[in-house]
């Protein structure tokens, strides 16, 4: 397995959704996180799915959207420095992804579907690291990222939707 990401291997925005995951066994974590999404998010009423809690802000359809968003960006980029990748990766502007998806116009039981395939994907890719490709430290929005950073920041982001879902949107 690998080791918790030391703060050097990802930049200060990032910490926060690192603290999120405590845990040793990350694909453990990530191996079951969308099957609790899915649970926490079942009881949700069709009609509560466009639901904001502030104007401006984004709908829960959005949100898990954005989940499955940022599940691909973050899953692409482990992917790349896994294998050596010495470009720059660029950086991705959330509320632009959100406004392109059309998320509200999706059911959100199609967008946890998606999200539970996405996060397969990436598990397919993370089984098969070895210690050295979970090490891999390359460039992502402008800072120094490593491949298990990115596997924490998978499993915090998530973490820290769910917060918010449960704080402002009511969800539990």
């Amino acid at each position: 397995m690998t080791e918790r990401p030391p703060e050097t291997e990802y930049a200060p925005f990032y910490a926060g959704y690192v603290a999120l995951v405590p845990e040793t066994d990350i694909l453990a974590v990530l191996e079951g996180q969308v099957a609790a999404i899915q649970r926490l998010l079942a009881t949700v009423p069709a009609e509560k799915e466009a639901y904001r809690y502030a104007e401006g802000k984004w709908s829960l359809r959005q949100v898990v959207g954005h989940l499955v968003d940022g599940e691909r960006v973050f899953g692409y980029r482990a992917f790349c420095l896994s294998r050596g990748e010495q470009a720059a990766l660029p950086s991705f502007d959330e509320n632009q992804y959100v406004g392109a998806a059309r998320a509200d116009s999706i059911p959100l039981a199609e967008l946890l579907a998606e999200l539970a395939l996405v996060r397969q994907g990436n598990l397919v890719v993370l089984r098969r690291l070895d210690a050295r490709d979970w090490t891999r430290v390359g460039t992502a929005s402008g800072q120094p990222v490593s491949v298990r950073a990115l596997a924490w920041i998978m499993a915090g982001h998530p973490r820290h939707h769910v917060n918010v879902l449960r704080e402002r949107y009511g969800v539990s």
